[in-house]
């Protein structure tokens, strides 16, 4: 049984106008604390940045090596996750700052802006964990849930798992594509050679980059610095991997049918947004380097929420779940990072499958998006 046939109908809008206020409150306080923040944000990522590359052009010493790439990979993991993603959900759009807007930013990773804030900010966002509807549901990749039906090619899915943890960036800007959709008819070529040319830009900008213009300037370090950029762009691959996954896919995560969405109400669409996301429990540290996507729970009930205050209004969120009886999922990086791999591997196999849920004729494992 759903757990939102647990709570009476009157319950759930009296749920969403309760965060109602929650959001009304804190964009009405936004203010010099919030743009401070970020902007403190992009300047500590960029300091890092530079001091990454600085210490790689002397990397043939081992302690420059490690320092330069420790200081590369922070750096490139606050560009994608505190900074990009959030800047291009236009959480800090109200700043009416043209360099921190959500049209005018495009972040560090083969995704250009523009397809990625179609995928993840209309499709992902609008039809979480909707079977059918939203395709971060596995990636349409990996079997995440006993509703999608199994097939013999995830017997495979904990080896192709981590191997789309090493290469993340690159997966999702195929994914992105949806090539899926070709042969139905509902994408022309010519609009998906459009979108693959975008892609193949943004990652020949980032291998002139970093692998041969930064390494270059390390002269006789060329190649211990071009590891160290390897080895920071692999580190950032990975991490965003395993937060985004600890995020949507442990146990507690929730599907949701299309037919379960007929006639949703503002209060419904709250309520399928905290069944179908998993928090990540740990520090300022955790939280900053997260992108604050360890309040994955805040940040899907207010995507637009600035995300510097998710950590602000959890408590409260938390105290709204107790009183209507609903289900806050939460643990550390460790039992829910655990969580995701032993569902892969569980869901590698056949069974267990819930009938209710499970789509018609539902689509088989699109490989080919993703690799």
């Amino acid at each position: 049984m759903s757990t939102t046939a647990l709570v009476s109908p009157a319950d759930v809008e009296e749920f969403g106008r309760e965060l109602d206020k929650i959001r009304d409150e804190v964009i009405a306080s936004l203010g010099d604390r919030d743009a401070q923040y970020i902007r403190g944000v992009i300047a500590t990522q960029r300091k890092l940045e530079l001091g990454g590359r600085v210490l790689l052009c002397a990397s043939w010493l081992p302690p420059a090596w490690v320092a330069g790439t420790a200081a590369l990979a922070t750096a490139k993991i606050l560009e994608n996750m505190e900074i990009g993603h959030n800047v291009l959900h236009g959480q800090w759009d109200w700043m009416r700052d043209p360099k921190i807007h959500s049209t005018t930013w495009e972040w560090d990773t083969a995704s250009p802006a523009a397809q990625w804030k179609h995928s993840h900010n209309f499709v992902h966002h609008t039809w979480t964990n909707v079977l059918g509807k939203d395709r971060d549901i596995g990636y349409s990749l990996l079997r995440v849930s006993p509703e999608q039906r199994w097939h013999p090619i995830y017997l495979l899915q904990p080896i192709y798992n981590v191997l789309l943890a090493l290469v993340f960036e690159y997966g999702i800007a195929l994914y992105d594509l949806e090539v899926e959709r070709i042969p139905a008819g509902d994408k022309s070529l010519k609009e998906t050679w459009t979108q693959l040319r975008g892609i193949a830009g943004k990652v020949r900008r980032q291998i002139v980059k970093d692998y041969l213009a930064f390494p270059l300037l390390a002269g006789p370090g060329f190649v211990p610095a071009l590891l160290g950029d390897l080895t920071a762009n692999l580190a950032r691959n990975v991490w965003a991997h395993t937060i985004i996954f600890c995020g949507h896919f442990p146990e507690g995560a929730e599907v949701f049918t299309e037919e379960q969405l007929e006639g949703e109400t503002r209060g419904e669409w709250y309520v399928r947004q905290l069944l179908g996301s998993c928090n990540i429990d740990g520090g300022r540290l955790l939280h900053l380097m997260s992108g604050n996507l360890s309040h994955q729970i805040e940040h899907h009930l207010f995507p637009d929420m600035p995300s510097n205050r998710y950590a602000e209004i959890a408590p409260r969120i938390r105290a709204l779940c107790e009183r209507f009886g609903l289900p806050y999922t939460s643990g550390s990086l460790a039992r829910q990072t655990g969580s995701v791999y032993k569902r892969i591997l569980r869901l590698a196999f056949p069974g267990p499958r819930h009938q209710h849920t499970e789509p018609a004729e539902p689509p088989a494992p699109d490989l080919q998006a993703v690799i």
